[in-house]
């Protein structure tokens, strides 16, 4: 097995500027000590090899036991990015049962999956008409910024309406140009970027974010969402809206999540992660959750 963004398949001639060494990781059952012989197998490059037990391993990069049941609050401490990276990458052999403990991990559960859904939108949908209200005071750079940010989260959507693990963001970009909305999405999205004024980024956000909820109802998440056009007390900014938060939350079965749903949601560890970065900060993170 290996670690790092190679696993990927995102890693590039400029990656090899810094740790660029062949890395395997080699498991081991508890209690072992192993030796390890190298040969230079890997293009002839150095080779950096890290032994653990599957245990320690879990325990070590994600704060939880393998043994134990993974409850709600553990798959919103979970990093994104991080789940990504230890659900990717080639297993070579294994009789220790490492390849189990991925497939738990493969993807989030369908309900905290539609949560992440649901507060995926609610960052979106409150923002839409601030980029015409920004534009229209004549503040052209905070309107553009708030058009990227909501690029950010409609592509944030698509990963989840994929159910795809999203990477963090060096590749965040290349990984989104893979999924298979990319190609079609990705344009869209570039518009707003491109945009000079707010009357022009609020129609390329409007066709974007079209585009996003039609995936979704392509998909059959839910029943089908209407799309509609809105003004917010009449003001003269025109945003499409679906109510796709309540289309989910009528779909979630686990009463935990539920809860969560019908407070304001926040979403996972990934909306807080520079703030609790570190694995020994993760029951500060299961903390909010409560």
């Amino acid at each position: 097995m290996f670690a790092g963004s190679e696993v990927l398949g995102y890693d590039d001639a400029m990656s090899a500027d810094h740790n660029c060494e062949a890395r395997v990781i080699v498991f081991v059952g508890e209690g072992v000590e192993l030796r390890l012989e190298v040969p230079e197998i890997f293009d002839g490059r150095a080779t950096l090899v890290e032994a653990h037990t599957v245990r320690d391993y879990f325990r070590r990069q994600l704060g939880f036991e393998v043994g134990d049941e993974l409850t709600i609050r553990d798959w919103l401490a979970f990093p994104e990015s991080v789940l990504l990276q230890f659900t990717a990458g080639g297993v070579f052999h294994d009789e220790l049962g490492l390849k189990a403990v991925r497939e738990r991990l493969a993807y989030y559960p369908d309900d905290v999956w539609r949560y992440l859904m649901i507060a995926a939108w609610w960052r979106v949908h409150p923002e839409m008409n601030l980029v015409g209200r920004a534009g229209y005071v004549g503040d052209e750079l905070g309107s553009a910024v708030i058009g990227a940010q909501l690029v950010r989260e409609l592509m944030r959507l698509c990963f989840l309406i994929e159910r795809r693990y999203a990477p963090y963001s060096k590749w965040f970009g290349t990984a989104f140009g893979r999924l298979s909305c990319g190609s079609s999405i990705g344009p869209l999205l570039r518009a707003v970027l491109r945009a000079e004024d707010w009357t022009e980024r609020e129609e390329a956000l409007a066709a974007a974010y079209r585009a996003v909820g039609e995936l979704h109802n392509r998909q059959a998440i839910t029943t089908s969402v209407e799309l509609g056009v809105a003004r917010l007390w009449d003001r003269p900014f025109e945003v499409v809206w679906g109510d796709f938060p309540g289309a989910l939350t009528a779909t979630i079965q686990d009463p935990v999540v539920r809860r969560l749903a019908d407070r304001w949601p926040t979403g996972g560890i990934d909306e807080v992660r520079n703030v609790l970065h570190r694995t020994s900060d993760r029951h500060q993170a299961l903390a909010l959750l409560e």
